[in-house]
């Protein structure tokens, strides 16, 4: 969507700030030993607390709340009876509704003990969101996002999850601009508009380049070892650096 008053802008920080808020909590309260669907059920309670919708139940019928991501998981991990173990790279992501208006969030952590290339990995994971977002200014080529997105996989020596992209946001999970890649498109035209919302969500992996839907018709996996990291932020383009929406 693109905001056309303080009204909608409003509603958007305060989806948002819901939405980093049950992230930030989730990620406090995992602990080895809880199943994903107990972890879940955490993210459940907290719609209830803030009076939320999921916005993937609302949309597409998904089976839990959150998505839930667990090491060779990419994206779209159903909640369920994944047992969390010390060492596993956890990704969770939250997106809600709220009188009409979406915002979309994730983040990936490690759950104790860590490795250094499991600590690189989310490290440069999260400077290449920092990096696609100071290029995300209205005027400005789309594609300038998977550009700095690319640079960053190409610098800290990880691959880009190709066919998993950011997305517009505001009045739906998912709407125009669709499928903004994390790599540099040169036939993508587009630009960037003041007031436009989007997200912006890098998926860096040790691996692969593309990821294959489970039989169980949403969870995303890699070649096996694989691992991956996404950060996302749901986010207003403006002519200056972009107001991040999902701050808790």
């Amino acid at each position: 969507m693109t905001i056309e008053s303080d009204h909608d802008f409003q509603e958007l920080k305060v989806i948002g700030r819901i939405v980093a808020r049950i992230l930030q909590e989730m990620m406090q309260r995992t602990e080895p030993g809880m199943t994903t669907k107990e972890l879940d059920s955490i993210g459940e309670a907290l719609f209830e607390s803030y009076n939320v919708q999921s916005a993937p139940k609302i949309t597409y019928n998904f089976p839990g709340y959150t998505c839930i991501s667990v090491n060779e998981e990419a994206a779209h991990g159903i909640p369920g009876d994944r047992m969390i173990q010390p060492g596993d790279v956890v990704n969770i992501d939250v997106s809600a509704e709220r009188n009409g208006y979406f915002a979309d969030t994730g983040g990936t952590f490690i759950v104790p003990p860590t490795t250094p290339q499991k600590k690189r990995l989310c490290y440069a994971t999260k400077l290449a969101l920092s990096s696609a977002a100071n290029k995300a200014r209205a005027g400005m080529p789309l594609n300038g996002i998977g550009r700095a997105i690319e640079k960053v996989a190409k610098t800290k020596g990880f691959k880009i999850i190709e066919n998993l992209a950011s997305h517009g946001v505001g009045r739906a999970l998912h709407e125009e601009p669709k499928e903004i890649a994390s790599y540099y498109d040169p036939d993508d035209k587009r630009l960037l508009t003041d007031g436009m919302v989007i997200t912006i969500e890098p998926f860096l992996s040790t691996k692969s380049r593309i990821v294959n839907q489970l039989d169980d018709g949403w969870t995303l996996v890699g070649a096996e070892g694989n691992l991956s990291a996404q950060y996302e932020h749901t986010m207003v383009i403006t002519k200056g650096k972009p107001v991040l929406l999902t701050v808790a």
